[in-house]
């Protein structure tokens, strides 16, 4: 006979007993516990960055425009197709260069690998790659580990400090948010409290840059709206104007070169920041308008008529004749009401009288 407790309940054998609590026990216990390496009481660890937004816009929106004009190239006969097709295609590439520029992250760049310390209050260190990317409006700080896979973490960080607005807000929230300490060092470099002063350099430097590259974006859609009129001597001109500001967004950019380095020392390891591949992209973007510029006017000296018909801004030799004649016709009515006597028969009638 089964024993009764004092609520009337009959008491479960100690068998059927240990059996429940191990099951219970083997089932998952839901958001109290570690599932695929994720801590219950923190958001889901993030995805590396792959692609920047505007760039990828930037990108879609001239790729649509030189779609655009290759699907009308078949209605352009004879040698004008091919010279039509590379002045497209030329001009397309400067204009999304220079907007593509404002918004790249690789202006200069620092990198090295180190072991550093990973976390705050703790002694554990990684073996981890760290890089800095700086753009005109920011950075971005990169931290991957070596493996990627340590202290049973995914260590893949790449995060953006914009000093448009403030930076001393994100840099706030990085520390709220418990990033790791490379990516904090880093970073307070650039807070105003800083003593290297880098978010001055940088902050003010890059605003001139971004300035006089959007400036040199107007001047290229000029150019382009020239270069279909019977001007194009004035196309030419403001092709050099728009490398002028390519390379005045360069020496703007220089500027923090100049100034006293930082070096960011993390763990065993050190680095300065370099000029990286946007830099270059637009010195090469500045001489290939410059050539383009000089070829124009030169050509638009020496062989007018030929720069006028390669841009096909060709005017009719009947038209310009009708337009300078003087020939007119006058009304035959008007001209018979309107006659005099010759000078004779008046002379005459005044002697008769």
């Amino acid at each position: 006979m089964q024993s009764v407790g004092a609520h009337g309940r009959p008491r479960e054998p100690q068998q059927q007993q240990r059996q429940q609590r191990q099951q219970r026990q083997s089932e998952p216990a839901g958001k109290m516990t570690f599932y695929d390496d994720i801590y219950p009481f923190y958001p889901l660890q993030r995805t590396s960055f792959i692609f920047s937004g505007p760039l990828l816009t930037i990108i879609l929106v001239f790729l649509v425009l030189t779609l655009s004009f290759l699907i009308i190239l078949p209605g352009i006969r004879g040698k004008a197709r091919f010279l039509w097709l590379c002045r497209i295609i030329i001009s397309l590439f400067i204009g999304a260069v220079i907007v593509a520029l404002n918004y790249t992250n690789n202006w200069a760049e620092g990198r090295t690998t180190t072991n550093a310390t990973y976390k705050s209050f703790s002694n554990a260190v990684v073996d981890a790659e760290i890089g800095l990317h700086v753009g005109l409006y920011g950075i971005n700080v990169t931290l991957r580990g070596n493996p990627v896979i340590q202290l049973n973490e995914t260590i893949d960080y790449n995060e953006m400090f914009s000093w448009e607005d403030s930076i001393e807000e994100e840099y706030k929230d990085a520390l709220e948010r418990g990033l790791p300490n490379p990516i904090l060092y880093i970073a307070e470099k650039f807070t105003l409290n800083s003593p290297c002063g880098l978010i001055f350099q940088y902050r003010y430097s890059g605003r001139y840059a971004s300035a006089t590259l959007w400036t040199a974006f107007c001047c290229w859609m000029l150019a382009n709206i020239l270069l279909s009129m019977p001007v194009i001597l004035y196309a030419g001109y403001l092709m050099l104007t728009t490398a002028a500001f390519i390379f005045f967004s360069m020496a703007s950019f220089s500027t923090i070169m100049n100034s006293p380095q930082c070096a960011f020392s993390i763990g065993t390891g050190s680095f300065v920041t370099e000029y990286s591949h946007s830099f270059w992209l637009a010195l090469a973007t500045g001489v290939l308008c410059a050539v383009i510029g000089m070829a124009v006017v030169m050509f638009d000296c020496l062989i007018p008529e030929k720069m006028k018909e390669a841009f096909s801004v060709v005017v009719d030799s009947e038209e310009e004749e009708d337009s300078c004649s003087g020939k007119g016709y006058l009304n035959s009515v008007f001209l018979e009401e309107g006659t005099t006597p010759p000078l004779t028969s008046v002379i005459t009638i005044a002697n008769t009288v």
